[in-house]
């Protein structure tokens, strides 16, 4: 290990080590025990930060990634949702509380939205470090609850692509792609942050005679959007869950069942987002589906499916990631791309994910680089994201020109570099 490495691996482990919250809830007395994404800026538990944070801790102690999961699943409700955010104390965080952009809650403690399922692919993570079937058979029935309720709330049209009913739910708050449907100005000013909270209070506002009915609200078409990023992430979690309901000893029917399910999904993305003339894909935007044109790292997402036709996959590689005036930036992957009007590299809109990078997207596309045969490019990714890390610390986001960290200091998934250094090196 060379010693920049060292050096970011134990600042990884220092930050996975301070983020830990511990504590009895006054929300039904439950116990948590979690790794939040930072204590001063975001105190709360996060639904894809948790799973990430999951994959990070399987080089501290596999344990712990277990825990993180087990406290995660005690948001799981009866009808399969499982909310983004888990407010454990909500009275000891008014503070921060105030300072998350409106958020739309169904409880006093969780929210009412949900995020990109990542969990079934932390969970067989976490069995392949550690082949605990135990675990597996404890964490699977909500897991599997979620990715029905998913397809039987989130799919209104049944054509395999989860809908979203607001930019949150994606993870990527305030990306330029939504700006039109948001009523944000196209350009990144100070006056973004102001309309974005003015425009979620819009849906929050609109939703709020449907909340006993959570089914009726992508028909509304106040904000309906199947987004690459999410079903990607989807049809890879339909995969996991496959091998997962194996590995616990259920019926093959059911792995049968979600087998076909990524399938759908991946049909979907390929026949339905994929833009042959430009050679990637692109979101669907409202109940009419217009392609969301606005080229951001989402448009190569993809690529993390081992299915994807091999000559998509070599066209997003080629053609855009490699692409000097879109994504090969210094210290890649941003998350906008740098021709984009709205390109924000610098953070001058004080809002996330306009122009970025986040390491949480280098880890996702790293695998799916090496599993379409492009390890040269997969390995410049993690130098490059070692040397910011290195520079700047474990920030929430980074310059792609300079590296320079930017957002919340102690960024709890930017320790997925554990995990990146651990594949480089043969141990992932």
């Amino acid at each position: 290990m060379s010693g920049d490495q060292r050096r970011v691996v134990a600042e990884a482990r220092r930050v996975l080590e301070g983020n830990r919250q511990r504590g009895l809830s006054a929300w039904g007395g439950r116990r948590y025990d979690f790794v939040c994404p930072s204590p001063t800026t975001y105190p709360f538990q996060w639904f894809w930060d948790s799973a990430f944070h999951a994959i990070a801790l399987l080089h501290v102690d596999p344990e712990l990634a277990k825990q993180e999961i087990r406290c995660l699943m005690q948001g799981a409700q009866p009808d399969g949702f499982i909310p983004h955010m888990i407010l454990w104390e909500k009275g000891a965080h008014e503070v921060a509380l105030r300072e998350v952009q409106p958020i739309w809650l169904a409880d006093p403690f969780y929210t009412a939205t949900i995020q990109p399922p990542v969990v079934a692919r932390a969970v067989l993570r976490i069995h392949e470090a550690t082949r605990d079937a135990d675990f597996v058979r404890e964490v699977l029935p909500p897991i599997r609850r979620f990715f029905r309720w998913l397809k039987a709330v989130r799919d209104p049209d049944d054509d395999g692509l989860v809908a979203l009913i607001q930019p949150d739910e994606s993870g990527l708050d305030a990306s330029p792609k939504y700006d039109a449907l948001m009523g944000i100005s196209p350009e990144s000013t100070e006056e973004t942050l102001p309309e974005l909270e003015r425009s979620m209070q819009r849906l929050y506002d609109a939703y709020a005679p449907y909340r006993s009915e959570p089914a009726r609200i992508p028909a509304l078409d106040v904000f309906t959007w199947e987004d690459v990023m999410v079903n990607a992430i989807y049809a890879d979690g339909l995969r996991c869950l496959a091998k997962l309901v194996a590995i616990a000893g259920d019926p093959p029917r059911e792995a049968d069942e979600f087998s076909a399910r990524a399938n759908r999904v991946r049909h979907a993305l390929e026949t339905k987002c994929w833009d042959e003339d430009r050679g990637v894909f692109w979101d669907l935007a409202g109940w009419a589906e217009k392609p969301a044109q606005t080229l951001t790292f989402t448009s190569l997402f993809p690529l993390i499916l081992e299915d994807l036709d091999p000559r998509k996959a070599k066209r997003l590689v080629d053609e855009h990631l490699l692409n000097e005036k879109e994504f090969w930036l210094p210290y890649p992957i941003p998350s906008v791309a740098a021709g984009e009007p709205a390109f924000d590299p610098g953070w001058r809109a004080k809002t996330t994910w306009r122009g970025p990078t986040w390491v949480n997207v280098n880890w996702y596309l790293y695998w799916g680089l090496r599993a379409h045969g492009r390890a040269d490019v997969a390995s410049h990714i993690v130098d490059r994201t070692v040397a910011m890390i290195d520079r700047s610390g474990v920030r929430e986001f980074y310059d792609p020109r300079t590296g320079e960290g930017e957002g919340a200091h102690d960024f709890g998934w930017t320790t997925l570099v554990l995990d990146l250094i651990a594949a480089e090196s043969g141990g992932a």
